[in-house]
């Protein structure tokens, strides 16, 4: 793998691609900044062999050009704390002034240049923009896993403007290294946690690990469509319709692989999709009409658990319920309890970025846990056997 050890930055501009995709609330203040802190690492190796660094991100959906509220400027603040320096800002990212700027900078600088979303271009992985952003720098890193799975101007575009001098940041290395671990390398017993709302987001991921899992644990509202699949009463909870067909399907594969499946047995259920709705624990295939699964239950917890703590391996992707809400998050919060305790008696714990990342956040196991991964979508994808064009664009 093409990693920044293979360089030394010593008198060189690295344009680095990172993704500080980062949460902000209404004051603009960071909510979570494990993106950015991800980036620390590849940064430092940079200014410490005497470099300088331009940083280009997006941040957001920005739809018409420039906005304040995506505006990479709420960052630089904090990056400037986590950095331990000032770091600059240019209110663009290819004009002559941002050009002009990324020219300046002297050895143990650092620029961030402004949201690349602002351009239509970047998403549309134009030519012609992706040259004007090879400019500001003589090296180009990719280091933002988040972003690998979009063919996009500085991700994948880019790097045919740097041939002979493109790598793989660290976090980047990490994450591959991780999933190609958990794929390739993983002790048994190897289970795998799906949560989240639909089969249909993980059908490919699913079968993939059909072939190379001992236990699949399934959750969140996927879990209905199974559940009505065959033949139970699910209320109002979250199903597709058109996937019934395909939860049978996938039951039928997982017993000729001899994967265990476990589906959950119960469900906490409310009456309405509110943090202040009424609540009940249900059986999975026996929820009052008008009434919806938003969490499983503690039957399901127990089982699942229990599998957890005997595995060896383990690759998380998805929520068990809608954790955000307080009286919803008990059972995601107990699968990570679990992960956690296995962590500690020697397993290897994956967890699939996104909302599964979010969750583990939230109760506070970033640390307890083998890998959090930083992209949900690349991750996801790059499970799935694709191949991701911000990888394709560093190894070609």
């Amino acid at each position: 793998m093409k990693t920044i050890d293979f360089i030394n930055f010593s008198g060189k501009r690295a344009l680095i691609r990172v993704d500080f995709n980062v949460p902000l609330d209404d004051k603009f203040h960071i909510t979570d900044d494990n993106r950015m802190q991800g980036a620390v690492s590849t940064i430092e190796k940079i200014l410490k062999d005497g470099g300088s660094v331009i940083l280009m991100s997006h941040l957001g959906r920005p739809k018409d050009g420039p906005t304040d509220k995506y505006s990479l400027k709420h960052l630089v603040k904090h990056l400037s704390f986590l950095l331990n320096l000032q770091v600059q800002f240019a209110d663009d990212c290819v004009s002559g002034e941002a050009l002009r700027k990324s020219k300046e900078l002297k050895p143990g600088e650092v620029l961030l240049l402004e949201n690349l979303r602002f351009y239509k271009e970047e998403e549309k992985g134009d030519r012609d923009f992706a040259h004007k952003l090879s400019l500001m720098g003589d090296v180009y890193v990719n280091d933002a896993f988040g972003t690998a799975h979009r063919e996009h101007a500085s991700t994948a575009v880019i790097a045919q403007f740097f041939p002979d001098a493109k790598y793989f940041g660290y976090l980047m290395a990490s994450e591959l290294r991780n999933a190609e671990k958990v794929l390739n390398d993983a002790e048994k017993p190897f289970t795998a946690i799906m949560g989240g709302a639909k089969v249909s987001d993980k059908i490919l991921l699913i079968e993939r690990l059909l072939d190379k899992v001992d236990n699949l644990i399934v959750g969140g509202g996927m879990a209905y469509t199974f559940a009505k699949a065959q033949g139970g009463k699910i209320g109002k909870s979250l199903v597709e319709e058109d996937k019934l067909d395909l939860a049978l399907e996938l039951i039928e594969k997982a017993k000729k692989k001899k994967v265990n499946l476990l589906l959950p047995v119960d469900s906490v259920i409310a009456d309405a999709f509110a943090p202040d709705a009424n609540t009940d624990t249900a059986e999975n295939t026996n929820i009052k009409d008008g009434w919806m699964g938003l969490d499983i239950g503690p039957e399901s917890v127990k089982t699942f658990k229990e599998v957890v703590l005997k595995s060896k391996t383990l690759l998380w992707n998805g929520p068990m319920g809608v954790f955000e809400m307080e009286k919803f998050e008990q059972g995601t919060k107990a699968i990570a309890e679990a992960v956690v305790e296995a962590t500690k008696g020697g397993a290897f714990s994956l967890i699939g970025g996104g909302d599964s990342a979010a969750a583990v956040s939230k109760f506070g196991f970033n640390d307890d846990v083998s890998y959090v991964s930083t992209g949900g979508g690349a991750l996801l994808e790059y499970m799935e056997g694709k191949e991701l064009p911000g990888v394709k664009a560093i190894n070609d």
